[in-house]
């Protein structure tokens, strides 16, 4: 839940390299004739910007579509929406062209939420499925939330990111940034509270479940519980590091990610 990614785009962050990108993809990266697309998602607070460190060295054969949300990164003046329901309907709409190619969904924390919903409602459309669905570091959909964050005040909630590490305090000397991160933050926070699906509904492709081996959040009996929401194949690994093992071990995550696309 690496806030800081949030608001900083990258010198990459507006390079298209598949004709002119709509403001849902920024930061595209590609490879000649690529297999696959990875439509990345990603946490709390987060945007494009947050899979910068798998830009530097992306898979063969898969392009990275690293999604900016509407109110996050440098989209930041645009509204938020009500509900997550409401915010994957937008970024279906969004991001509709992008299922012209074999595609899979990645999605982080708040991501892994918003990916899920995205992949049930992609089925009810009858629009071309994922290949797979990526989930990482978040609860079951279908399981409640057990603690909830966004009732604390602002130093509360700065202090909680400050425990694994969501936030690098050197970012508080900028108090712009700050009111802008935990606004955001809480938006996506109270989204994901809000959010339980009625039951373990299935999504109709393989679905690969990552977490972090020391996450506070998040253990592996949570990450478990994602295979009651699948019909097409299930895997679960969990990785060194903590809430934060996409961004602390960036190389292996992506490794694993890789491999469960093979």
């Amino acid at each position: 839940m690496r806030t800081h990614a949030a608001a900083r785009p990258s010198p990459l962050a507006n390079t298209p390299t598949r004709g002119v990108d709509s403001p849902w993809i920024v930061g595209r990266v590609t490879a000649p004739s690529p297999r696959l697309r990875l439509i990345c998602l990603p946490q709390a607070g987060g945007s494009a910007r947050s899979f910068a460190p798998w830009r530097l060295t992306p898979p063969d054969g898969i392009e990275l579509a690293t999604v900016e949300l509407p109110g996050r990164g440098v989209r930041g003046a645009e509204p938020l929406l009500d509900t997550l329901e409401e915010l994957a309907d937008a970024v279906i709409d969004g991001i509709a062209d992008e299922f012209d190619l074999p595609y899979a969904l990645f999605g982080h924390s708040f991501g892994a939420l918003l990916g899920y919903e995205i992949a049930l409602r992609i089925g009810r459309r009858g629009l071309a499925p994922p290949r797979a669905l990526l989930v990482s570091a978040c609860r079951a959909p279908h399981t409640p939330v057990r603690k909830r964050i966004t009732d604390r005040d602002d130093q509360g909630l700065l202090d909680w990111l400050d425990g694994f590490g969501g936030f690098p305090p050197e970012l508080r000397q900028y108090p712009a940034y700050l009111r802008y991160a935990v606004r955001t933050v809480r938006y996506d926070l109270s989204l994901a509270e809000q959010y339980r699906s009625p039951g373990p509904a299935p999504v109709d492709c393989p679905l690969h479940v990552l977490g972090g081996a020391e996450d506070p959040l998040v253990d592996e009996a949570q990450l478990e519980r994602w295979r009651e929401c699948s019909s097409a194949g299930f895997t679960l690994q969990v990785l060194p590091g903590g809430h934060d093992y996409l961004f602390t071990g960036a190389p292996a995550a992506l490794d694993a990610v890789t491999a469960a696309l093979r």
